[in-house]
């Protein structure tokens, strides 16, 4: 399985539930505003390679907010926490090369982490339960 398929298939399990943002323990909070910063990142990463209207992880991070139904504080942060992640990498890395490359890997990696982590927590409040039907086969994402 592709590193993005099973990140966007982890952030699936994620955007299926049925737990808001506010709702959450405080360190699944935490775990959210770095995911967001973590897509930012990957963002400003496979734009570098894939060119400026590629919008592959933003649009994962638009269905994240929409999903999690934050307070408007709580998603103030993690739109903020997207954009500084972006704004980093996109400064590090502004050419395609193998280091942009090895970074973006570094990069799903942590994300990828993120949301298992996410997910695991996810099943232990909802007790459980087949894995719902993934966003990253979207081919609108795409």
């Amino acid at each position: 399985m592709s590193r993005p398929l099973l990140i966007g298939v982890c952030l699936a399990s994620l955007l299926a539930s049925p737990v808001l943002a506010q709702e959450r323990a405080p360190e699944d909070r935490q775990r959210l505003l770095d995911l967001a910063y973590a897509l930012g990142e990957s963002h400003a990463l496979r734009q570098t390679c894939q060119g400026e209207t590629d919008q592959y992880w933003r649009s994962r991070m638009v269905r994240l907010t929409e999903v999690e139904q934050a307070d408007q504080a709580f998603d103030a942060q993690m739109r903020e926490r997207f954009n500084t992640g972006f704004a980093s990498r996109r400064s590090e890395y502004p050419i395609c090369d193998d280091a942009s490359r090895k970074a973006e890997q570094a990069v799903a990696r942590k994300g990828q982490a993120l949301a298992l982590k996410l997910s695991q927590s996810m099943r232990e409040v909802r007790g459980g339960g087949p894995a719902p039907d993934s966003v990253a086969v979207d081919a609108g994402a795409r």
